[in-house]
């Protein structure tokens, strides 16, 4: 942007800037339908000319020709005091993936049947960024369940093809809504499919990866300028489900365990200061229904609560490491709008407060970290299991039986995801997986409290359970992964590995501990 803009003043006053040479001309890499980079990012920055000539008119610069960003570690020391540096620019678009028959329902084993109507359409939304220096990077959020590595593998590696984006520049979060879809090679074992339902749930994810493809494309294409302001709210409704059973929850005094209750919220404004669009989040299982009918849960009715007190503008919502964490009490639709509601306050609140606006600096890393697997359980404990269980237990230890029998052999380990963006000074991690709250207080520890941290993002594989879960054993570090269909639990170690990677990553992108 900077450079673009450079030459926009040296074609007023006719000054010769040496560094404006062939990166401006590179706009579009061969092959990769990328065109958006000189066509509506073109010409929307033509509306800098103006202030621009002025500038050089009257202040006699002819030519500011700010350096090219350092790296983010920089960046978060500095203090911001020039406009320029706050010039983002953003692209903001949205998709509807109501399904459009009855389908089986994610998130609960206990459905007997497929979804029944439509409380809350579903969607998925993008934020389209680029910084100062013409780094891209694009957040996907979705009223899903969690989107599984095969799915996302697909859609990200189309996104690289057609639009030159890597997956550091990607980030897939889902809000694990429990009343929405089923998708293809998810929790294979906990739904009584037949064929039928099978092809329409094949149906479905391709139609999924083609929308969400699209979708990028059209906020690459809608990018304009924009600025970003960045400040974390606070809503109390998630409740540690470990330690807080649901039904004495109204005779404690007081709740135990460990919870993160921050609300971050990123504000997004277009160039004349009016909000464009608000990304916020929520470290709590979106659990308040349960029934047959489509809707976002809590974070629906967030987003559609700040969509109508904002007309025009688009609310997109991330889960955190919310994974141990539900919404009580829960179980009604009166409860569900609720939370909605209080965490729509929450970021209201935050959006009528000062926020801390983001320098136009933008840094990107990602990496695949090996994390093991335990023992695999013998074909003896194997078969007893199925013969001493129902439902998906049983169907689990069926399958696996199956596979050993095949002699085919069985993973050791998984390729977990790890993100890290700089957003200007603000950090936001990613990971993938039901990540439970320990992550987030960890990494939070390590960096900041400041930081913004996303699960079930890139790809949701199972739960990832903290060291102090596996030794407390239970459903998150035990029994669920059976629900995911694993071989066998994660091994002890997966925090230290994760955590390591996380260190790695944060640096690649500019970033240290405190």
């Amino acid at each position: 942007m900077q450079d673009k803009r450079a030459l926009y003043a040296t074609s007023f006053s006719g000054c010769i800037c040496s560094r404006l040479g062939p990166e401006l001309i590179n706009f579009t890499e061969p092959g990769k339908n990328i065109i958006y980079r000189t066509t509506s990012m073109y010409f929307y920055r033509l509306n800098h000319l103006l202030f621009l000539l002025i500038l050089t008119t009257f202040a006699g610069v002819a030519c500011a020709g700010v350096s090219p960003a350092s790296d983010s570690s920089t960046a978060s020391s500095s203090t911001v005091t020039d406009t320029e540096s706050l010039e983002w620019g953003a692209g903001v678009a949205r998709v509807n993936i109501t399904p459009e028959e009855p389908m089986w329902m994610a998130g609960y084993g206990f459905r007997d049947h497929p979804s029944e109507g439509v409380r809350q359409e579903l969607w998925a939304k993008a934020v389209a960024l680029e910084d100062a220096t013409g780094n891209l990077s694009v957040l996907v959020t979705s009223d899903l369940l969690g989107i599984p590595k095969g799915i996302s593998d697909t859609i990200r590696d189309r996104l690289e093809e057609e639009y030159g984006l890597n997956r550091a520049q990607i980030i897939l979060n889902s809000s694990h809504t429990h009343t929405g879809p089923v998708l293809e090679d998810a929790l294979v074992d906990i739904y009584p499919l037949d064929d039928y339902q099978n092809s329409l749930i094949s149906q479905y994810s391709r139609q999924l990866e083609d929308d969400i493809v699209n979708l990028v494309g059209e906020a690459l294409e809608s990018i304009e300028p924009a600025r970003l302001y960045a400040e974390n709210g606070v809503t109390r409704f998630a409740v540690n489900r470990r330690n807080n059973p649901a039904a004495t929850l109204h005779q404690q005094t007081e709740l135990q365990g460990p919870s993160d209750h921050a609300v971050p919220v990123i504000k997004v404004e277009d160039g004349s200061g009016d909000l464009k669009a608000v990304v916020f989040g929520y470290a709590c299982h979106t659990t308040a229904l349960n029934d047959y009918h489509w809707s976002g849960d809590y974070a629906g009715f967030s987003q559609l609560e700040l969509e109508k007190k904002y007309p025009g503008v688009t609310a997109l919502f991330f889960q955190g490491a919310g994974a141990d964490q539900n919404p009580l009490p829960r179980g009604t639709v009166e409860l569900g709008e609720q939370n909605g509601l209080n965490l729509a306050i929450a970021v209201d609140r935050v959006l009528k407060e000062e926020m801390r606006p983001l320098r136009s600096q933008l840094s990107t890393a990602y990496s695949e970290v090996d994390i093991n697997l335990s023992p695999l359980p013998s074909r003896e404990e194997m078969a007893q299991t199925r013969d001493e269980s129902s439902g998906y237990s049983r169907r689990w230890a069926e399958r696996m039986l199956g596979i050993m029998d095949s002699g085919e052999s069985f993973d050791t380990t998984y390729p977990y995801p790890v993100q890290v963006w700089m957003i200007g000074d603000q950090p936001l991690f990613t990971l993938g997986g039901e990540l439970v709250v320990d992550y987030a207080i960890e990494i939070k520890r390590i960096f900041g409290f400041e930081s913004f941290v996303m699960g079930y993002t890139n790809d949701v594989m199972a739960y990832i359970p903290s060291a102090r879960i596996i030794r407390e054993g239970g459903y998150e570090g035990f029994t669920a992964q059976r629900v995911y269909g694993l071989p066998t639990t994660w091994a002890t170690d997966i925090e230290t590995l994760i955590l390591a990677e996380v260190l790695k990553v944060a640096e690649q992108a500019g970033l240290k501990a405190k």
